[in-house]
């Protein structure tokens, strides 16, 4: 199958690659490049590729892809809350104008990554896909938003698909250390501390990242029935855990590491805990990776790698890094590049 993968030189985009490859699809690649040159270790072998903004996509960008997978999106919380018209220009606007630029260009399916957060302040109980939906920030409400304007272009001919991931976890050679087990692992692995701001009570559902690239990789196979216009949460129950047991994973992980759960930003609001059970019946889909596994995964390679703390909060933290290219001019205001070169339509 030759598939479109958008945010390809992201944290996820780089794990997923291989993945698809593995399972004999031809990869093309789009992605801005805002994190392309963030690399822990040897450079990642990308596929070829479209060097442009999202919203500049045409149609004849699309043409001859049997997918899309779309999960190019400015994924950071405290991003979205400082420019929330630039978070829906591009989660939002520009990801529905790439669905129906993909129906027209004739492609098939279209899997779109969402997220678990979309249940917001869900409380102890397991939420299925059918629970209320309640964000809380605007990148959670702009994901809801492409769901339901997406799911409206479904038909006989254009299959969406909303994978809702729990909270990612895991190394990837494009890392980020802004979300919440690869944070805590690596300021426990520069600092001998695992510090919790929050009072550590929220729920969290974890998925590693190479357990969400097969989901997607099981999405590009499944009979069109079982995922068409369907949204499915991306996790395992048993990764379903307060942000106080995460912790307690990375002590078990980084020796000699202490705990420190501060309370000094209060309880968190978003907390929920997600039933996972639609895509293991529907798509054969089962996470694999324990938090455990995880935790231990990204101290080995982040002291094999030689993470280093400067990298960790500045070069791997999104806002920061965001910021830097918005400070040196390589991004305007609107979250563009100043210089760009035309994009090149993949020879099919």
């Amino acid at each position: 199958m030759r598939v479109l993968l958008t945010g390809h030189q992201g944290y996820l985009g780089t794990v997923m690659v291989p993945v698809l490859r593995a399972n004999a699809h031809d990869v093309v690649g789009l992605d801005a490049g805002f994190f392309a040159d963030c690399v822990l270790g040897d450079l990642p072998g990308d596929p070829p590729g479209l060097t442009m903004d999202l919203r500049d996509v045409t149609v004849d960008h699309l043409r001859g892809f049997d997918a899309v997978i779309h999960l190019a999106a400015l994924s950071n919380d405290p991003l979205g809350a400082l420019a929330p018209e630039i978070t829906y220009a591009i989660n939002h606007h520009a990801s529905v104008r790439l669905a129906r630029l993909a129906k027209e260009a004739g492609v098939r399916r279209f899997l779109y990554a969402s997220t678990c957060s979309v249940y917001g302040a869900a409380g102890a109980d397991l939420v299925t896909e059918d629970a209320p939906l309640r964000p809380i920030t605007p990148y959670a409400e702009s994901k809801v938003r492409v769901e339901d304007d997406v799911a409206a272009l479904a038909d006989s001919g254009f299959s969406p698909v909303f994978l809702r991931n729990a909270t990612a976890f895991g190394f990837s050679p494009r890392l980020r250390a802004d979300i919440v087990l690869n944070n805590l692992v690596g300021y426990a692995t520069l600092t001998g501390e695992v510090k919790v701001l929050s009072d550590g009570t929220p729920w969290r559902p974890l998925v590693h990242a190479r357990d969400i690239a097969w989901a997607f990789a099981n999405c590009l196979t499944a009979p069109p029935a079982a995922i068409h216009s369907r949204a499915f949460n991306i996790g395992t129950e048993a990764n379903n855990l307060t942000v106080a047991d995460i912790a307690r994973a990375v002590v078990a992980a980084v020796p000699g590491s202490r705990l420190n759960i501060t309370g000094e930003s209060g309880a968190d609001p978003r907390s929920y805990r997600v039933d996972f059970s639609a895509a293991r019946a529907a798509i054969g889909f089962r996470a694999l990776w324990t938090v455990q596994a995880g935790a231990d995964e990204l101290f080995q390679e982040y002291t094999a790698r030689g993470l280093t703390y400067d990298d960790f909060f500045q070069k791997f933290t999104r806002l920061p890094r965001l910021e830097k290219l918005r400070d040196t001019g390589v991004l305007d205001g609107s979250m563009r590049r100043r210089q760009t070169g035309p994009a090149r339509v993949p020879v099919t």
